[in-house]
């Protein structure tokens, strides 16, 4: 029993201790502002695909599952800023503008992969432009993610209609597939979280190394929304301290705090992995049986 909470105690030590002494306050705020500055890019550029694709309710679907997530004092300011942007017309897919969208929005995940590495304790030794390409290919991918959640937002009411005509024994799926958005949004953050952890940072981890860190973020982060949503309705006063200010920052503050559970997750999953590697360490090993057949009489001598 002593062991497990010997070495819990250990991981949590070595992650908290890493986290401070390599900037991970620092490089949380890094990614705050990033994902602030990368946020109204990724929407224009993917609301612009999505149209392109013919999926309509991109920015329904994009503003629910980003935002809706959030404490309702962040998510109401934010998503009205956001469909302000939304409606305004703009050209074809291919326009300058849109292009630069993209490359801004890839600059949040530039520095999402940074953090990691740092948080990971691995050097990068991809090129920039593999890197850059990488960025721009996870922006799509989420745009491609969101244009299909937006057809199938449309698809399943159809299908609903139909199954209750034709199908009847289809349609309690249906309905619970339709209701399940806060489900979605959870599979969605595990699902972008994993790509991260595996494929984003630098080095070659499984899926298994990965996944204790994960799971921490998303309860932490669960945990830290509600506990975040109820200070701002009971406590914080940020309206008369900052005024016109006050959702900007709060919206940073938000952001960090989710920065710094994002990079801890990542530092135990590197603290696993290093007292595991040290565990099964040959060396490891043959000290551990010297010291089982060793004299410890003899020892104290010698360590006197």
């Amino acid at each position: 029993m002593r062991k497990p909470i010997r070495t819990t105690f250990k991981v949590a030590y070595d992650a908290l201790y890493h986290f401070s002494e390599d900037d991970g306050w620092a490089m949380a705020s890094h990614v705050a502002l990033s994902t602030l500055l990368a946020l109204f890019p990724f929407l224009i550029f993917g609301t612009t695909l999505a149209g392109f694709l013919g999926a309509d309710q991109f920015a329904d679907i994009a503003i629910n599952t980003i935002v809706g997530a959030w404490p309702k004092e962040i998510a109401e300011p934010v998503s009205n800023q956001i469909r302000q942007v939304l409606t305004v017309p703009r050209g074809g897919l291919l326009t300058v503008s849109v292009l630069a969208a993209a490359y801004f929005a890839s600059n949040g995940v530039e520095a999402v992969r940074l953090s990691l590495n740092r948080a990971y304790r691995v050097e990068e030794t991809r090129t920039w432009w593999w890197l850059r390409i990488k960025s721009l290919g996870f922006v799509l991918l989420a745009s491609i993610i969101f244009a299909f959640l937006s057809i199938m937002f449309v698809v399943v009411p159809i299908a609903l209609h139909f199954a209750e005509r034709w199908f009847p024994w289809l349609e309690n799926g249906l309905t619970t597939l339709a209701n399940a958005r806060l489900v979605g949004t959870f599979l969605l953050l595990m699902f972008g979280l994993v790509i991260a952890h595996l494929f984003l940072a630098a080095g070659r981890r499984r899926l298994v190394d990965v996944l204790p860190g994960i799971i921490l973020t998303l309860v932490f982060w669960a945990i830290f929304a509600s506990g975040f949503a109820y200070y701002l309705g009971t406590f914080a006063q940020y309206s008369a301290t900052y005024a016109g200010l006050a959702t900007p920052m709060i919206l940073l503050v938000f952001l960090y705090s989710i920065g710094v559970i994002l990079l801890l997750g990542a530092e135990v999953n590197a603290a696993l992995l290093k007292y595991k590697v040290i565990k099964h360490a040959p060396w490891s090993r043959h000290r551990s049986r010297r010291a089982k057949h060793s004299d410890p009489a003899k020892d104290t001598d010698i360590n006197h």
